[in-house]
């Protein structure tokens, strides 16, 4: 695995999140961000999704607007990601 750090929200309170990286191996992104633990939004995520749970190795992670430029940064092949 290759990881290519994008970048991280400068405006974090404590400077340590959100952020991405890039895995040049399989083309994916890697992100931290913000767990969202409200039920509310939870359900209303799943059901615009047509999903009924998150999967227990999964998570819903926030991440602002602002960070959205960094994955400009990325290839734009066509890489399957195999996970």
């Amino acid at each position: 695995m290759a990881l290519r750090f994008l970048g991280k929200d400068p405006d974090s309170k404590d400077g340590d999140s959100p952020a991405f990286w890039y895995d040049d191996k399989d083309g994916s992104v890697a992100v931290q961000g913000w767990k969202e633990e409200d039920p509310a939004v939870i359900a209303e995520l799943l059901a615009t999704s047509g999903s009924d749970h998150v999967p227990s190795h999964e998570a819903i992670v926030r991440i602002p607007g602002r960070l959205l430029p960094l994955l400009r940064e990325l290839p734009h092949e066509d890489t399957l990601d195999t996970r």
